[in-house]
């Protein structure tokens, strides 16, 4: 088996390589995973992205597995029921967040709007192609994309969270040159 050059941050743990070598990055047109991955950067927050990606699956499971419309519906019951789960990130105000973000995305599809085409907006449809060598932790286009979602309603959005969701969708290609999925789609 060949050895891939990959990015620095995914050396070292077999999770994060894996999440790495698949997922991060590459160019994600289904609305519900880009609202699932931009809760989950949410719950990040504060946080080392190993953190949630060890317990995605929890959370799949405790937010029905990200579904909108189940999600939307999710009352002071299910809030306590998320408190309560140690295979979770326990914060209330995430928790709640998540619960709104449900709702504005169901209020979104309601009126025609494609969530998928609401993220991919910022850019035309196209991936922004980082240099490969510096890697900043919000950009203008993050605090025009945070702006936005802020003023729909969403929280746990700020430009530092928005940046590292466009890097983990792929709307930003921000793999470091010699990296072997820089230049795969």
């Amino acid at each position: 088996m060949t050895e891939h050059a990959r990015c620095r941050w995914a050396q070292g743990d077999p999770l994060m390589q894996a999440y790495h070598d698949e997922e991060w990055g590459v160019p994600q047109h289904d609305s519900r995973m880009l609202w699932e991955m931009l809760m989950l950067e949410g719950f990040q927050a504060g946080l080392a992205w190993i953190t949630v990606l060890r317990k995605r699956e929890a959370f799949r499971e405790a937010f029905a597995n990200f579904d909108p419309k189940k999600v939307a519906r999710f009352g002071e019951d299910d809030i306590a029921r998320l408190m309560a789960n140690a295979g979770i990130i326990r914060a209330r105000a995430k928790i709640v967040a998540t619960i709104e973000g449900a709702r504005i995305y169901n209020e979104m599809a309601a009126r025609g709007e494609s969530f998928d085409d609401f993220c991919w907006s910022f850019t035309g449809g196209k991936v922004v192609k980082g240099d490969g060598k510096s890697f900043p932790t919000q950009t203008p286009l993050s605090e025009q994309v945070s702006k936005e979602m802020k003023r729909r309603g969403f929280k746990f959005v700020g430009p530092t969270i928005v940046y590292a969701w466009l890097q983990a969708v792929g709307i930003v290609n921000d793999h470091s040159l010699g990296c072997f999925r820089r230049t795969a789609r």
